[in-house]
């Protein structure tokens, strides 16, 4: 069993996978700015933010994996990116990294574009894609140091849109999956269970991958 710790695992994409880790037996740590009332069994909250690196470093002593889900919108805008790099800078090389980031920089083939750069993607949500985009970019630059991962959810992934858990999806590696009818989606705890998937059975080193049905 790992020691996992899922920063905003508190939100939507966060909290599916410390229940899912938590289901699974895995001890969890959930850090998010705020201490929900109604928590869930098995995972220890604590009270953080990314933005405050030293004080992050110091909750995350002993964990085995860090999944980071924290979306650049809102009062996060534009600071996201930075953080993450400054996280990954001071955490043990000996921590594998995990990063959730959007559908926008998934390709729409193998070929591309990606899914930013496409005509009808909505213009409002592109500041929050380019920086999830480049979170990955830092990573990639990387070229030593920590194993991580990096998901890109189908592009029907959201709180507005949850689902069930199938226990089942598909790895689409660079490109966004879509099923028969061209649709893109998969549900909140489905999410959950690919990110503690390729936590318990690591196939993606140093490299993205997209999920959907």
């Amino acid at each position: 069993m790992a020691r996992i710790a899922v920063i905003g695992g508190t939100g939507y994409a966060g909290g599916h996978i410390a229940q899912e880790a938590a289901s699974r037996g895995h001890t969890v740590v959930s850090v998010a700015r705020t201490v929900p009332s109604e928590r869930l069994e098995h995972v220890t909250y604590v009270e953080g933010t990314i933005l405050d690196v030293p004080g992050l470093v110091a909750e995350l002593q002993g964990v085995d994996v860090v999944v980071i889900s924290v979306p650049a919108r809102d009062d996060m805008a534009g600071k996201v990116r930075p953080a993450v790099a400054e996280l990954v800078k001071e955490l043990p090389e000996t921590v594998r990294i995990g990063v959730i980031g959007g559908a926008g920089g998934s390709l729409v083939s193998p070929d591309g574009p990606r899914v930013v750069d496409t005509p009808g993607f909505t213009e409002e949500f592109k500041p929050e894609a380019l920086e999830a985009i480049g979170v990955l970019e830092d990573l990639q630059a990387d070229a030593v140091g920590h194993d991580w991962f990096y998901v890109h959810p189908a592009g029907g992934f959201g709180a507005w849109n949850p689902g069930e858990r199938t226990g089942s999806y598909r790895d689409g590696g660079e490109v966004l999956v879509t099923d028969a009818d061209g649709e893109s989606f998969i549900s909140g705890p489905d999410l959950g269970v690919a990110v503690v998937d390729e936590i318990e059975q690591p196939t993606h080193h140093r490299e993205r991958f997209t999920v959907g049905y």
